[in-house]
């Protein structure tokens, strides 16, 4: 047999958890042809790439990412595939733009480019708005001939800003129509073939001009009445946005209601140095929950969760009671309220005092400016770090961008919760945040920190983890695993050198605007349905991306 492609001599990685064995792994018509030991064997080939020394493993499954936009400007849907990314799920936490009909289009991306921190200007001039329905979105990524393959969610505040417009941020309670009308765009994005529906009760996901996220002020009966559509369909997963609202106990409701697999993303699952053990006391409730036989899982980060955010803004710190003052002002300035010594002092109590459902709880060394901590800026003026916040925004006009990492900042209280069964590594946000910062990487991340630097795991077991565990679990068909008949989406690299450099800043964005990228260290390729995309150094100049609009999954 003639193949496509043969990719000789690579240490095979199969996705699976099988030690590696060095091979050669031959591909035709986008799929899996043979795996032979024995070199030569697999017979010729129109393409032949000489591996020896690399190792090749399945491309990463990235199952959280915010392309919805950026994929209709931009098929490379950069900076994922450099990073090893070959399939990446979009429409989480039930933010997107699909549907929309055409006089929501500026409530949509002036919400989306608030919750996911994106350039408003950028999603103004760049999105291609050839659509309105689900279905014609879908269609347009077929279209736009993608470099990765990608899934996307039924979206809640999507839906509901489709379905009620400006009122879907103030009105807790839709009327019967409304709802029914929300169901129904459910049912049609299921049979478009969205992978499945999210939502996000998550009191930190705040729109434009402050406003509440749509589907974060619905009730619990509009999530039950939207996710049930999962059960009538008999297909797709469940992903919610959790906050405090949403228990371990209510998505495992949902899920023994529809009969379909839930994920939960919150912070407050992850390993917090202020509440150590409260990040595992979900996982051992979600483990409970897989042995009755409803599956609950958590989308768990595998690198520090960082969060960008000004003072003009501040929605990390909203939570706590000084704020109050902030969110419900009417003619105080910002500037006035910041620099009053009584607002600081109260805001120092609250930190002495934190309350439930908080993110930060007062740890300035993990707030930076410019990758510089906020406690080295204090040291160096001889200041306490929370004056010296305030005054760094200050003196910028409230426009200081800070990054917090809060989150998963330890490895001893964070390896635990990767290693956990009911945990699925994932929680990039790629697409989204990219003005000051990019987790798109966050494969190649474990592949160096958690595999190659800590020896946690095995880069058998590391493999598994970023490829047929995601996979399987979010009923993608095929993908994940490298065995004969599975598409052939592949990550040849250097285990000794495997990485990302800093962040680098790009000007492409459409109408001038600048991002945060990172580059891959020690990739020499990657393929999608065996078409390279990426040669190690840029991305392959293609006709059109080879990557597929997934829309079949498995049961």
């Amino acid at each position: 047999m003639s193949h496509d492609l043969v990719i000789r001599g690579a240490t095979v990685y199969d996705g699976l958890g099988s030690p590696g064995r060095v091979a050669d792994v031959a591909v035709k018509d986008g799929r899996i042809a043979a795996i032979e030991e024995l070199r030569g064997k697999v017979g010729a080939a129109r393409e032949s790439f000489d591996a020896g020394g690399l190792a090749l493993m399945p491309g990463i499954v990235d199952l959280h990412t915010h392309y919805d936009a950026q994929v209709t400007w931009d098929p490379t849907m950069s900076p994922s595939p450099s990073l090893g990314v070959t399939t990446a799920v979009m429409g989480n936490c039930g933010f997107g733009i699909a549907p929309c009909p055409a006089g929501r289009r500026d409530t949509m991306v002036k919400n989306l480019s608030v919750v996911e921190g994106m350039d408003l200007d950028a999603l103004q001039a760049g999105t291609r708005w050839e659509f309105q329905s689900f279905a014609e979105y879908m269609d347009l990524l077929r279209r736009s001939h993608p470099y990765a393959n990608v899934g996307v969610f039924a979206q809640h505040s999507t839906i509901r800003t489709a379905v009620m417009g400006e009122a879907a941020s103030t009105e807790k309670s839709p009327s019967a129509a409304e709802l029914g009308q929300m169901q129904d765009e459910v049912r049609k994005a299921l049979e478009a073939g969205a992978i499945g529906f999210a939502s996000s009760f998550s009191p930190n996901h705040s729109g434009h001009g402050g406003l509440p996220m749509p589907s974060t002020i619905a009730g619990d009966e509009e999530i039950r009445a939207l996710a049930g559509m999962l059960g009538e369909a008999k297909r797709g997963v469940f992903m919610m946005a959790t906050g405090p609202r949403a228990t371990p106990e209510f998505m495992e409701d949902i899920a023994a209601a529809t009969g379909r697999p839930a994920f939960i993303s919150t912070v407050l699952t992850m390993y917090n140095e202020a509440e150590p053990k409260r990040g595992l006391t979900y996982y051992e409730k979600c483990a409970a929950a897989i042995a009755r036989g409803h599956e609950v899982y958590i989308q768990t980060s595998c690198q520090p969760l960082s969060f960008d955010f000004t003072l003009e803004d501040p929605y990390l710190l909203l939570t706590h009671s000084a704020f109050d003052r902030v969110s419900k002002r009417t003619a105080e300035n910002l500037d006035e309220i910041y620099r009053d010594p009584k607002f600081r002092q109260q805001f120092r109590a609250d930190l002495a005092n934190p309350r439930p459902g908080i993110l930060f709880y007062g740890n300035w060394a993990m707030v930076e400016v410019d990758g510089r901590p906020v406690t080295a800026i204090a040291a160096e003026q001889s200041v306490d770090p929370l004056d010296c916040f305030f005054d760094i925004a200050l003196e910028n006009n409230l426009s200081t961008r800070f990054v917090a990492k809060l989150f998963q900042n330890d490895d001893k209280g964070v390896a635990p919760l990767l290693k956990h069964e009911a945990g699925v590594v994932a929680l990039s946000d790629a697409g989204a945040h990219l003005i000051f910062m990019c987790d798109a990487g966050f494969g190649l991340h474990f592949l160096r920190h958690w595999v190659r630097e800590t020896g946690v795991f095995s880069l058998a077991e590391g493999v598994r983890k970023l490829t047929s565990d995601p996979a399987a679990k979010y009923r993608i068909p095929d993908r994940g695993r490298i065995e004969p008949g599975a598409w052939a989406d592949l990550l040849l690299f250097d285990p000794a050198k495997v990485g990302l450099s800093g962040l680098v800043r790009l000007h492409d964005l459409p109408g001038g605007g600048s991002r945060m990228i990172r580059k891959p260290e020690g990739v020499a390729g990657v393929w999608v349905n065996g078409v390279r995309v990426f040669d190690g150094k840029d991305y392959v100049k293609l006709e059109k991306g080879p990557g597929q609009v997934l829309d079949r999954f498995a049961a």
